[in-house]
């Protein structure tokens, strides 16, 4: 277990800004989940903390010890890759033992510890067998346990699931959340898929093109995104935007949207903002309190029972999207209100995309 502190790091590859400047803490015992586009640098970074890859700049330590000069055997990590890198002429037994073995281990505690992980991963009776006879799911949990044996105090995963099926994803989530919380090791978990941050982090550091855009617990960055990129990459479906004119009426301003006009709830010196709306937060049902109503033809639907999604084309044949937590039968080219509570928006600048209000 350790604290995990990063500063300033950089790595380039030629005049590839890989990593462009990674400042973030992660509390020690927690688990974090790496979330982004593909080739935004996660795995670099990851690579980079095991130190299988050196830094351009920057620093990184453990527990306020720096380690970034150190080779990975010396940083007491363990990581899980995408491909599970289990050997093939190995044993499952033997491919879980292989980190005791290199440190010369006496063999009664090589066991010991072997059998501990096998018991915790449920895979006692695969001991025995070749990774070539074990399924996609059993070579996961070979490549977990290989990866705890010897204690580690920082875990990285590096897109464990991605190789798995749907079903076995979802139950493999679960039990990789439970086996953190029980061993409290300090997990990293990169993953490009917003359902696997959102169960399973503790935090989730958000990022793109080589930084890390924005770190808090995910109810932090669904309902308080910092920028539109954040916005629009948490949340299925994604979250729709407009872009109106501001308005000054007196010591007012409003925001307007084709034949929509409504009061900016906080001051704003441009002529537009961005405004985004969650799916989630439109309902064809009118609202009590402060609500805005967007107006609007049916595009076309999709009953996914017992939700539906509504894809609506508004006057200017802008198309925004409904995620209705009931199932409801309409017909194309109905026209329809769209009912928005004021306190479910949120708005952006157009120039900096940063987060407003």
């Amino acid at each position: 277990m350790a604290k995990i502190t990063i500063k300033g790091v950089k790595k380039y590859f030629g005049n590839v800004k890989a990593l462009d400047g990674i400042d973030i803490e992660i509390e020690d015992g927690i688990f974090v989940a790496l979330l982004g586009p593909s080739g935004c640098g996660k795995t670099t970074l990851m690579r980079c903390i095991s130190g299988l890859e050196q830094l351009t700049d920057g620093k990184i330590y453990f527990d306020n010890v720096e380690i970034s000069k150190l080779q990975p055997r010396d940083r007491n990590v363990s990581m899980v890759f995408q491909s599970y890198a289990v050997w093939p002429h190995m044993k499952v037994y033997d491919n879980i033992a292989y980190p005791l073995k290199l440190k010369k281990i006496p063999k009664e505690e090589i066991h010991k510890k072997v059998q501990w992980a096998v018991d915790l991963l449920n895979i006692s009776e695969l001991v025995n067998r070749y990774p070539s006879q074990l399924s996609g799911g059993q070579r996961q949990r070979v490549a977990v346990a290989r990866a705890i044996v010897h204690n580690p105090k920082v875990l990285l995963l590096d897109e464990p699931l991605s190789n798995l099926d749907a079903l076995l994803r979802v139950k493999m989530r679960s039990e990789l959340k439970k086996l953190q919380e029980q061993l409290k090791v300090t997990t990293i978990y990169v993953t490009h898929d917003q359902v696997e941050a959102m169960t399973m982090g503790d935090k989730i550091a958000v990022m793109n093109k080589g930084k890390i855009i924005q770190y808090g617990t995910p109810e932090e960055i669904y309902k308080r995104p910092s920028t539109k990129f954040v916005a629009g990459f948490i949340g299925s479906p994604q979250m729709n935007f407009i872009e109106c004119k501001v308005i000054n009426e007196g010591n007012k301003q409003f925001a307007q949207f084709e034949s929509l006009k409504f009061e900016l709830p906080f001051k704003y010196n441009k002529k537009e903002v961005i405004v985004g709306i969650r799916p989630e937060n439109i309902d064809l049902e009118p609202l009590e309190g402060d609500h805005i109503i967007i107006n609007g033809k049916l595009y076309f639907s999709e009953r996914l029972m017992p939700e539906t999604i509504l894809h609506v084309e508004t006057e200017s044949k802008q198309r925004l999207v409904s995620k209705l937590h009931y199932d409801v039968i309409l017909t194309e080219g109905q026209e329809l209100k769209l009912y928005v509570d004021i306190s479910n928006l949120h708005f952006f600048d157009p120039d900096t995309e940063e987060r407003l209000f």
